[in-house]
C-alpha cells in the first residue's frame, strides 16, 4: 500500500491560478482536493499503461504525525478503481 502526502498543494494550486486567484484558496478552491485530483488522473493514465489494476482513493483527515505515526478520522472525496479492458 503506498500512501502519498502532498505537502505543497496551496503552492501548486497558487501556480496555476495566479496572483488574482490566490484570494481564492481555501475560501472557493480546496487545494488538496484539487492536487488529488490531478494526481489520480495521471496515477489511473500511468497504472492503466503498465497493466496495474488498483483502487484509488481520496480521503481526507489522515495526518502523518512524524515518521512513527499515522493519524486516521477519514473522509472520503474520491474514488476511482482502475480496471484494465480486455480486448
Amino acid at each position: 500500500m503506498l500512501i502519498i502526502e502532498v505537502t505543497n498543494a496551496r503552492e501548486v494550486v497558487r501556480q496555476r491560478i495566479g496572483r488574482l486567484g490566490e484570494r481564492l484558496i481555501g475560501r472557493v478552491v480546496d487545494p488538496e482536493a484539487q492536487v488529488e485530483k490531478a494526481l489520480i488522473q495521471e496515477l489511473e493514465t500511468a497504472f492503466k499503461e503498465f497493466g496495474i489494476e488498483a483502487r484509488i482513493v481520496s480521503v481526507q483527515g489522515p495526518q502523518l504525525v512524524g515518521r512513527q505515526q499515522l493519524e486516521l478520522p477519514i473522509q472520503v472525496r474520491e474514488e476511482r478503481d482502475v480496471r484494465l479492458i480486455d480486448a
